[in-house]
């Protein structure tokens, strides 16, 4: 069989895993068992993008161990082929906010860990306009100028659910003037997507997928952002917390509390913005109980991004669920 005919077999086969940037089906080979990944064109840009997932796969692959293996890309028609992780997906068994296995915790400070030790001149090439090692503050505006532009581009389709959900005009004005107070710490490597949904727990170890998002940037982010995207009970949170301060190079984790809240604080101010967008889409197809289940996390997600605001956190599933209801009713 040509790789072709497994992208054509992909392509028909009904059983997919979907994220939001790509299709992931399994598919049995004479070899074993393979993840062939289709990018899905119509996704929008929600997240700063900056290689392609198989350059970074090529780069980490020596020192991340637990990662996929890729086996075949293809420019035309665009995909990739990864050796299959037989195991349970994190998410399936250990939901956000619930406690995940103890393993998972140490797990993650070793990725965390060897992605900052990553030479820079082992990672794929960076644009002129990436900010320089050590430039914390020009790293977070460049993130923060992203979701500026998600908000810029939707904000005239959206702009009555905005206003019943409490999303400001500006929504970044409140962290805009704090990005310069940022310690310096060297550029690494990062996951930038380290959740539930991106882990597979395999024999008491954990894999770790999805690296299309990969960055190089402030190791401060990558677990400002996990913290984020997590939900740990705060007992685990701090054990995580602990872990990176214990594992990582000092100059890795220098700085204040304040640097970590910062992160956090724009990724859920991004979350509010972005997941307001990506929910509206998905609530016309959901049949009740997903539209229920979508409106209930958007609730939880905007309350966040309320309290950095300075408003309080009342936002109720029946305003979410009015804010949205141009796009479920139709």
């Amino acid at each position: 069989m040509t790789w072709l005919e497994l992208y054509g077999r992909a392509v028909d086969s009904g059983e997919a895993a979907a994220g939001y940037y790509n299709r992931n089906v399994g598919l049995a080979t004479p070899e074993g068992k393979v993840n062939v990944r289709i990018p899905i064109a119509a996704a929008d840009t929600m997240d700063v993008r900056l290689w392609r997932e198989e350059e970074v796969l090529a780069a980490i692959r020596p020192y991340a161990g637990r990662v996929p293996e890729l086996r075949h890309v293809s420019d035309a028609p665009r995909f990739q082929v990864h050796h299959f992780i037989a195991g349970r997906v994190l998410d399936g068994f250990s939901p956000r906010g619930a406690a995940v296995p103890e393993h998972v915790l140490t797990d993650v400070v070793t990725l965390m860990d060897q992605l900052t030790r990553i030479p820079r001149e082992k990672v794929p090439e960076l644009p002129a306009y990436w900010p320089a090692s050590g430039d914390g503050p020009a790293f977070g505006r460049l993130l923060a100028d992203l979701t500026r532009q998600v908000h810029s581009l939707h904000v005239d389709e959206y702009r009555e659910a905005f206003a019943l959900l409490g999303i400001p005009e500006d929504p970044l004005a409140v962290v805009g003037p704090l990005w310069d107070g940022l310690t310096p710490r060297p550029f690494s490597v990062l996951h930038a997507d380290l959740h539930r949904k991106n882990m597979i727990v395999a024999d008491g170890a954990t894999w770790f997928l999805d690296w299309e998002l990969a960055l190089w940037g402030d190791p401060m982010y990558e677990i400002g952002i996990h913290f984020h995207k997590m939900d740990y009970p705060e007992e685990q949170r701090a054990a995580v917390l602990r872990l990176w301060r214990e594992r990582l190079r000092s100059e890795c984790t220098a700085g204040p509390a304040a640097d970590l809240d910062l992160y956090m604080a724009h990724e859920k101010i991004k979350s509010a913005v972005v997941d307001t967008v990506r929910y509206s889409k998905q609530l016309a197809a959901a049949p009740r109980p997903e539209r229920e289940f979508l409106i209930g996390r958007l609730v939880k997600k905007v309350n966040a991004a309320r309290q950095v605001w300075g408003a309080p956190p009342d936002l109720t599933f029946e305003r979410v669920e009015e804010a949205l209801a141009p796009w479920w009713k139709g």
